[in-house]
């Protein structure tokens, strides 16, 4: 009913004098612009955030949304000429010149004439609209953290959370904060998890050495005492609160004065119950303890050392400076490489390559091992560019792979020395960098086919921080089947998206990306031309398969980027390293997994002092690190802000 209304409203609309109406922004123009999804573009994380038109979230109010109308003016011409592609326009065509669109929107632009946009009167400029900080949500520890955990915390090898339901991806990561409810399922697995943890820490006596004294018998107060706070200190990653000491100093003597028990199997219950509890689950408090944690927790994917108890102690957690010093000490223990391995699998989804199916007819180079090698490839280049202190903007453009046998058979170049060495790229090489690895080309494949859009749409995500909008309820996204009569490649197929309107304006800032990687099949492969393998129907059994091979175009560009054409990997991966937005987006990235959230427009000044960090260092991403942990101070309660 909408719909059919829409145009009449518009037409209703030019009856009215803009100036006449103090909300016909609000109430006629900005729903065309709603219409349009402009938004989906025009945000922080949009391709259109460089332009800095940033609309307003969905619960501006009514005077927040004028304030933007009237901010507009700051285009001038611009604004009527972009959505209309009277001049280039990323978003493509918008709104039809000489439509009641078009007029509508060229009476805002005659209004805002007559009513110049002065800044000092309007503080809120159109990028300024922002979002309220998210409200306060504790972090749980993510899978990783707690198998980490229980291993340092009590000598436990087993990787227990390896069985616990999987983890979901948000915001690309698994530790975001608003998907980390417990479920019955994950409840339950906490449960017995913890059961099974107390049992074996005590298995043939206090091996792991969990009490720190010698008790003199079942009742024996001070023993018990101490290794409540000893334990609960060191499980909850600060001291226990009065009430806390109360209730595992009840639980305790409760099941030593059972009938046959003794003071190790009151310990084991209280084990049990703390594994269970809040303040071992989750990322609690305030102040230099929980400081100690999330340094910890980003740093080293596990709790703090006894160094870290220590600071936090003495309150030598408090500033930046503080931070910095324990910072950079953590970056030199060899548990940092967790916290990086960790980081990198979940940014650049491991889990996609080493979970694949391929088609055995098309790829039968490929097995899980060779998988397995693809992710070690990618991992070896992020740690060499991070512990060497070298410019990490290199991911991208790197002349040279840390490559096995097997990968080198798959690049075509030379064994390494050595599995797993350094292997340099010929000068003629398409291939450079995380484009040109495996990894990348077979996570944003299909089982029997590359996928432009996929890997277009990785890239945007991934590597320049853009959003870009789901395609609309109820739209086929199904391409045409291979026809062997009329055989097409990828390109040709996917020109369903170009012709059609409503996939047109996203799949032209997607599609013409993977495009330019189409010279490399869905396992990482070099080819010249696309082979389509067509089976034998059961109507037609006697017919042998037949291979059609197509000539590619491999042309692409990465639309809102400037000088953005090529036709390889390498040159992609040149333009990447070289743009700001790539470079930036790192850093967002990686604030999203050590802060366990996206950023919100609060978090800009942060941001920025970390983007400047990186790039003033030669983009060295142990800088970019020590930067952001200097804002690890939370405060309670504190639901907004930046602290870890």
């Amino acid at each position: 009913m909408m719909r059919r209304l829409f145009p009449i409203l518009i037409l209703a609309a030019l009856a009215l004098p803009a100036q006449d109406d103090e909300r016909f922004f609000s109430t006629t123009l900005y729903p065309i612009f709603q219409q349009k999804n402009c938004r989906a573009c025009h945000n922080d994380d949009g391709v259109a955030a460089p332009t800095r038109v940033h609309f307003p979230p969905d619960t501006a109010t009514t005077a927040q949304i004028e304030n933007f109308g009237r901010g507009l003016a700051l285009l001038g011409k611009l604004l009527l000429e972009k959505p209309t592609l009277r001049t280039p326009h990323t978003g493509g065509r918008l709104i039809v010149p000489g439509s009641p669109e078009d007029a509508l929107l060229t009476r805002w632009v005659d209004y805002l004439k007559e009513h110049p946009y002065i800044a000092e009167a309007h503080p809120n400029r159109p990028d300024a609209s922002a979002a309220p900080a998210p409200a306060g949500r504790l972090r749980r520890l993510t899978h990783s953290q707690y198998n980490n955990t229980v291993r340092d915390l009590l000598g436990d090898q087993t990787q227990p959370a390896n069985l616990f339901p999987q983890e979901d991806f948000v915001h690309g990561f698994k530790n975001q904060a608003e998907a980390q409810s417990v479920a019955p399922l994950l409840a339950e697995a906490y449960s017995a998890a913890a059961e099974r943890l107390a049992r074996s820490a005590f298995r043939g006596g206090d091996t792991n050495r969990l009490i720190p004294c010698q008790p003199a018998g079942p009742a024996d107060a001070a023993c018990r005492d101490q290794f409540i706070r000893r334990f609960g200190l060191r499980a909850f990653r600060r001291p226990l609160t009065a009430g806390e000491l109360r209730r595992y100093t009840t639980l305790f003597d409760r099941e030593a004065r059972a009938p046959g028990a003794g003071f190790l199997p009151a310990a084991q219950i209280v084990v049990e119950a703390m594994l269970q509890a809040p303040g071992f689950l989750y990322l609690t408090g305030s102040g230099s303890y929980a400081a100690a944690a999330r340094l910890s927790y980003f740093l080293w994917d596990t709790m703090p050392d006894e160094e870290l108890f220590r600071a936090a102690a003495a309150g030598e957690l408090a500033t930046p400076a503080q931070l910095e010093r324990q910072a950079r000490r953590l970056l030199r223990d060899p548990k940092a490489r967790q916290f990086l391995d960790e980081f990198a699998s979940q940014w650049l989804r491991f889990d996609r390559v080493t979970n694949t199916v391929r088609d055995r007819r098309a790829y039968s180079q490929y097995t899980p091992e060779l998988g397995v090698a693809m992710t070690e490839e990618t991992r070896r280049l992020i740690h060499h560019l991070a512990w060497n202190n070298l410019d990490f903007t290199t991911l991208f453009n790197a002349d040279y792979a840390f490559l096995n046998t097997e990968l080198a058979s798959l690049y075509d170049v030379p064994k390494p020395v050595e599995e797993f060495g350094l292997v340099k790229f010929p000068p003629e090489s398409d291939r450079a960098g995380l484009l040109g690895q495996a990894t990348f080309l077979t996570l944003t494949s299909k089982p029997e086919e590359t996928a432009p859009t996929a890997r277009g749409l990785f890239i945007r995500e991934q590597f320049l921080c853009q959003q870009v909008p789901n395609p609309p309820p109820g739209v086929n996204a199904v391409l045409p089947p291979f026809d062997e009569k009329r055989p097409l490649t990828n390109r040709d197929r996917l020109l369903e998206h170009v012709v059609n309107p409503t996939c047109a304006t996203c799949h032209n800032l997607i599609d013409p990306i993977g495009y330019g990687l189409e010279k490399f099949d869905g396992i990482g492969r070099r080819r010249d031309k696309q082979g389509i393998i067509f089976s034998p129907t059961r109507a037609d059994r006697n017919r042998s398969t037949n291979t059609v091979e197509l000539d590619i175009n491999n042309t692409g560009r990465v639309a809102g980027l400037p000088n953005s054409d090529f036709s390889s990997p390498k040159q992609l991966g040149q333009i990447l390293a070289a743009s700001p937005a790539c470079q930036q987006c790192v850093v967002k990235q990686l604030f999203r997994y050590a802060f366990g959230r996206r950023e919100t427009p609060d978090d800009r000044a942060l941001l920025d002092q970390a983007f400047a960090a990186f790039r003033d260092s030669g983009f060295r991403l142990q800088e970019l690190v020590v930067s952001l942990s200097r804002a690890a101070v939370p405060k309670e309660p504190r639901p907004q802000g930046s602290g870890l």
